[in-house]
């Protein structure tokens, strides 16, 4: 018999804080909370533990308006003898939206969330004192951020564009600082030519959720990529066809891949430079990168780049019999090689990647999951410890499931991807939640722990 713990979170006095919650994000290894309020205010919670607590204290850090989006970063060292860093990064418009601004509040000595001081010298950024980095780009009507381990990726919707940065932790000399500045590198900045509805990065993977499916760049390849001269450092990807690269023709040398135009084509333009290490929580072999950039001709594409469609029925509206197209709307990642997808249907789909290894092709393939719900919300805490996950969904309005999803740890290789299309996925629905308000938002404290903000307020389960 399952069973679960149930608690209200009581919110500080009202004139402590900021406005009604409006969503939420949790950062399970440091237990670190972040709320977004109404006003676009976030409050900032460190080593808090919404399970064991009866009420919330007063935030110690508050962040001003106007935000548009944020996400947890952990800047992870290849010295295991040095400290996992937490960074919190949020993003807003400036001077009326003709710039982006990201502000930068590192979990100092894991006690608070500091203002960090950011060094980066690449042309458009430019760190303010006061204010941030600045980013020498239109913000527009949306910008969405994702983070990981020493990565992170901004769309902007206006620019259709996406930048990914290396962040990693940097000494300023002050050793009561405890080491508080970071360092800001851009790694790739790609054209986008379809919209993009959704993005994740994630175990050395950057996944973008478009229309009919996902598009997958391995970070890996992206930010190591092959030795060639070039006198730029930039990276320029286009994003066009199904299953191939579009962009514009340059005269340089190129590599190949395994995607390509139906005309044997692959067109791209691909400039990329870094000096970072990459790694995931998981992994002790780091690659270094040196600073280098590439370029591709016209008639070849990036390796590690591909598109999974998913494999649905097509929709069509009832009067012009037109096909609707479904948007990847959320992405989550359960293992190392397996990734949830929601789409806006509503609809579960599961994502199958091979390893992320230097030098070779994705393999992929997209299942659907069978679900008693039309979800809206989707959470999930990878565990890549454990061949059994559990998957949060919500369908928006007053239930939540955990769903438990078993052989997450088996890895897509070439000779089995016929037998594990056709094996259906061990598939359960371990818990129902009935809220008594209006789900908003939710997000995993642990494998067997969920918090849901209702209409306002905030609610714990937990199952043993």
């Amino acid at each position: 018999m399952v069973v679960v713990q149930a608690s209200k979170l009581n919110l500080p006095n009202p004139s402590l804080c900021s406005p009604h919650i409006t969503s939420l994000l949790f950062e399970p290894n440091s237990l670190s909370l972040a709320l977004m309020h109404s006003d676009s205010t976030f409050s900032l919670y460190p080593s808090v533990s919404p399970l064991s607590l009866s009420s919330l204290p007063p935030p110690q850090t508050l962040i001003n308006p106007p935000s548009s989006s944020s996400t947890f970063l952990l800047l992870q060292n290849p010295n295991p003898n040095l400290n996992t860093r937490v960074l919190f990064i949020v993003s807003g418009p400036y001077r009326g939206g003709s710039q982006v601004l990201l502000r930068f509040y590192i979990l100092h000595r894991q006690k608070q969330f500091v203002r960090s001081k950011v060094v980066c010298n690449q042309k458009d950024l430019h760190f303010d004192q006061k204010l941030g980095v600045l980013v020498d780009s239109n913000h527009g009507v949306s910008i969405k951020l994702a983070g990981s381990v020493n990565f992170f990726a901004m769309y902007s919707v206006s620019s259709s564009k996406i930048w990914v940065f290396a962040v990693k932790a940097v000494s300023n000399g002050d050793d009561d600082d405890d080491g508080v500045a970071v360092k800001l590198m851009r790694c790739a900045v790609i054209d986008c030519c379809k919209l993009v509805w959704s993005i994740s990065i994630s175990f050395g993977f950057l996944i973008l959720g478009e229309d009919d499916g996902v598009r997958v760049l391995n970070l890996r390849q992206l930010v190591k990529g092959r030795v060639r001269n070039s006198r730029t450092s930039n990276l320029s990807l286009k994003l066009g066809l199904a299953n191939g690269v579009v962009g514009d023709n340059v005269n340089s040398a190129a590599g190949d891949c395994g995607h390509k135009h139906a005309s044997g084509k692959c067109e791209g333009t691909l400039e990329k430079t870094c000096n970072v290490y990459l790694c995931r929580k998981s992994d002790r072999n780091y690659v270094s990168v040196k600073q280098r950039s590439v370029k591709l001709k016209q008639d070849s594409c990036e390796e590690g780049v591909c598109f999974a469609a998913f494999k649905s029925k097509e929709f069509e509206t009832s009067k012009s019999r037109r096909r609707i197209p479904l948007k990847a709307i959320s992405i989550d990642a359960v293992s190392p090689n397996k990734f949830v997808i929601l789409d806006s249907d509503g609809g579960l789909h599961l994502l199958h990647l091979s390893s992320p290894v230097i030098g070779s092709d994705l393999i992929t393939f997209m299942q659907q999951l069978p679900n008693t719900m039309k979800v809206q919300k989707l959470a999930v805490l990878p565990d890549i410890a454990t061949r059994t996950q559990s998957v949060w969904v919500s369908d928006g309005y007053n239930s939540v499931q955990m769903m438990v999803v078993s052989d997450m740890g088996s890895a897509v290789n070439e000779n089995d991807v016929n037998e594990s299309e056709e094996k259906p996925m061990q598939f359960t629905v371990g818990l129902t939640i009935f809220a008594g308000e209006k789900i908003q938002d939710l997000t995993p404290l642990a494998a067997n722990a969920i918090l849901i903000l209702g209409q306002g307020n905030l609610y714990t389960y937990a199952t043993s």
